[in-house]
């Protein structure tokens, strides 16, 4: 398997930084569904931590809504319940992380160890 070169991002503001955890410059396909929506959206994170990850989305979705995400690590799946944490118009969305299905949370910080070495 192949890993994407990822390199840990800086804030751009002189803000405090609020994350728990590093996170990481990193492309992965993800599975969006807006809680009570039929329809996923199918995009790319532009960086990805522990505790969640950041998607372009125009329009970007509103703040609280809750999604269920898959994250598509490889060839495994990691399913995760989310909530929208931050929104920028015309841009889109920090989404925190909240529940990992099964063995997510594990598959998660394993990849997120492969590609930091």
């Amino acid at each position: 398997m192949i890993l994407p070169h990822a390199q840990s991002s800086t804030p751009a503001s002189t803000e405090p930084d609020r994350r728990h955890h590093p996170r990481y410059t990193v492309q992965v396909q993800i599975e969006i569904r807006q809680e009570g929506g039929n329809f996923p959206m199918r995009l790319e994170t532009t960086d990805l931590s522990r505790g969640g990850c950041y998607i372009q989305l125009i329009p970007a979705l509103p703040l609280g809504v809750r999604v269920q995400l898959t994250l598509w690590l490889g060839d495994a799946p990691v399913a995760i319940q989310g909530r929208v944490v931050t929104r920028h118009p015309q841009f889109g969305n920090g989404i925190m992380f909240l529940d990992f299905e099964g063995e997510g949370d594990q598959l998660l910080n394993r990849y997120l160890q492969a590609i930091t070495t």
